[in-house]
C-alpha cells in the first residue's frame, strides 16, 4: 500500500522540525520521519543566534524559548589552578527597536527540538519516530520512498534533513566537498557535576594534558563538558572516563561527575554539498553543510535553510512557477559557504570571542533572482500607518503571508501568494511599494505597480 503526501521530510532535528512547522501552518500535507526511536537527549548545538530567535518568534515559540534560555555566562579560563582570563564570549547588548533579540542565548538542542515538536503538534503534525527512510526513486511527478516499516510513500517532494552522513545525499551521488579532521576529536557529554558553580563557563588548560570546558546549560542542572583528545587516544565515554578527564585537566579534587546523561565522540567536519537539489529532492541542514562548533553556526544555518525552503515548497504546491524552487540553492548555498568560512576561521584561531558576524543578522540575498532592489532582512521597529494606527514591524510580518507596504491594495494576480497590505504614513524605504517575503526579507521595492505584479507572479 502506498500513502500519498505533498512533502516527505527525513530527519526530525531542528531543521526537519522547522520545515514541518512551516508546512503545517500553511496547511501543506507532509510526513516527518525519524529513524531514532525517541527524541535526542543531547545538548549538542546550544547557542541560538539573534536571527534564529527572530524566526522562532515568527513560528510562535519565542515565549517558550525565553522562559528557559539565558545569555552565556562569563568565561573563566585557568592554566592549572592559575586564573588566566575572565570575560564574555558575546558582547552584551540591550534590545533595540530594530533588533529585539540582540545577543546569543544558550538553549540546549534537546529543548529546542522539544519546543518545535510541541508547536508542530499544536498545528496537527507529528514526528514518526523509529521510521527510517530506506530507499527512494523519483520521476517527473514525484518521489516514491520506502520506509523501514514496510510502507511506501508517494510524495511530491522529498527533503533530506538527515544529518551530515545523509543517506539521501549519498544515494543521489551529490558530492560533499571539504575535510574531516580525524586528528581533531572531542569528548562531548551532558553531565551533573558536584563542587562547581554555575555562574561561569569554566575552562582549564593543563600543559601536557589538554583543555577542558564546562558550560552550565541554561534552565537545567547539567553542564555540557567538552574535552579535546590527543591523536591516538581512545576515548572513554563512561562516567568514569569523564571523571578522569575532569580530574586530570582541572586538578580540582573536590569536583565530581555524579551523572552522565548523554555522551558522544565528535570529529571536526567542514563540508559543503555540491548541490542542494536533485530533481524533486532537496538537502537541508547538516545534510547540506557541516561546521566546526566554533561560532555556533550549524544548527542556526539549518533552521534558516528550512525557513527559506518551507514557504517556497508551499507556493510551488499551490501553483507558483517551478523556477521558484531553484532559488533555494541559489540563496542558501552561498550563505552556508560564508558561515563555513567564518566558523572554520574561529576554530583555527582558537578564540573564545564572538561578535556580530556570527549573529546572522547581516546575511541576506542581495543580487539574487528574488531580490529586486531588495534582499535584506527587514528590521523590527515602529510603523506608523496612514489611518493613524501604530504597529510594530514584526507584528505585521508574523505569519505565513507576504506583507505589502503600499498606499495601494495588492495587485490581483491569478494564483498569486497570500498578501497582507498595509498603507504606511510615508513610503517605506523611499519606495511606493515594498513587498516583504514570508521569511522577513525584502523581495521587491519599486515605484511601479506593474513591476510589483510581475514579481508576485513569480512567487
Amino acid at each position: 500500500m502506498t500513502d500519498d503526501t505533498n512533502v516527505l521530510i527525513a530527519g526530525a532535528g531542528p531543521t526537519g522540525l522547522t520545515l514541518a512547522v512551516e508546512l503545517a501552518r500553511r496547511g501543506i500535507g507532509h510526513r516527518l520521519v525519524e529513524r531514532a526511536s525517541e527524541p535526542s537527549a543531547g545538548s549538542k548545538g546550544k547557542g541560538l543566534q539573534p536571527r534564529t530567535l527572530e524566526i522562532l518568534d515568527d513560528l510562535g515559540v519565542i515565549g517558550r524559548v525565553l522562559a528557559t534560555a539565558a545569555p552565556y555566562p562569563p568565561l573563566r579560563v585557568r592554566v592549572g589552578g592559575v586564573p588566566l582570563y575572565q570575560g564574555r564570549m558575546h558582547r552584551r547588548a540591550a534590545a533595540s527597536e530594530a533588533v529585539p533579540y540582540p545577543t546569543v542565548l544558550m538553549h540546549p538542542q534537546w529543548r529546542t527540538e522539544e519546543v518545535l515538536r510541541e508547536r508542530l503538534a499544536e498545528l496537527g503534525g507529528k514526528v514518526e519516530h523509529g521510521t527510517e527512510l530506506t530507499g527512494f526513486e523519483q520521476d517527473a511527478d514525484g518521489v516514491t520512498a520506502r520506509l523501514g516499516t514496510g510502507a511506501t510513500v508517494r510524495a511530491r517532494y522529498l527533503v533530506a534533513a538527515d544529518g551530515g552522513r545523509s543517506p539521501v545525499r549519498k544515494a543521489l551521488g551529490i558530492g560533499f566537498a571539504g575535510e574531516t579532521r580525524e586528528e581533531e576529536r572531542m569528548m562531548l557529554g551532558d553531565v551533573r557535576v558536584e563542587g562547581l558553580d554555575r555562574d561561569h563557563i569554566h575552562v582549564w588548560l593543563r600543559p601536557g594534558r589538554g583543555m577542558l570546558a564546562l558550560y552550565p546549560m541554561a534552565g537545567t542542572g547539567t553542564f555540557q563538558l567538552l574535552a579535546p583528545l590527543r591523536p591516538g587516544v581512545e576515548p572513554d565515554l563512561t562516567p568514569a572516563g569523564f571523571q578522569r578527564i575532569l580530574a586530570e585537566r582541572s586538578m580540582r579534587r573536590r569536583m565530581r561527575v555524579t551523572e552522565l546523561l548523554w555522551s558522544s565522540l565528535y570529529r571536526v567536519n567542514i563540508r559543503l554539498a555540491d548541490r542542494y537539489r536533485a530533481g524533486r529532492v532537496f538537502l537541508a541542514g547538516d545534510a547540506a553543510h557541516v561546521h566546526s562548533p566554533a561560532g555556533g553556526q550549524g544548527l542556526n544555518t539549518g533552521v534558516q535553510d528550512a525557513y527559506n525552503l518551507g514557504w517556497k515548497l508551499a507556493r510551488a504546491l499551490s501553483g507558483a512557477p517551478g523556477t521558484l524552487l531553484d532559488s533555494y540553492e541559489e540563496e542558501r548555498r552561498p550563505i552556508a559557504a560564508r558561515v563555513l568560512g567564518l566558523s572554520t576561521d574561529l576554530h583555527d584561531k582558537r578564540t573564545f570571542r564572538r561578535d556580530e558576524e556570527t549573529y546572522q543578522l547581516r546575511l541576506g540575498y542581495r543580487g539574487g533572482s528574488l531580490a529586486r532592489a531588495g534582499g535584506d532582512r527587514v528590521p523590527d521597529g515602529p510603523v506608523r500607518l496612514a489611518d493613524g494606527r501604530r504597529a510594530r514591524m514584526f507584528d505585521l510580518l508574523r505569519g505565513p503571508h507576504f506583507t505589502l507596504l503600499s498606499p495601494d491594495p495588492a495587485p490581483a494576480v491569478p494564483g498569486g501568494p497570500p498578501v497582507r497590505a498595509y498603507a504606511p504614513a510615508e513610503p517605506y524605504g523611499g519606495r511606493r511599494h515594498t513587498l516583504i517575503r514570508p521569511d522577513g526579507y525584502v523581495g521587491i521595492a519599486t515605484d511601479s505597480a506593474r513591476e510589483l505584479a510581475g514579481y508576485l507572479a513569480l512567487v
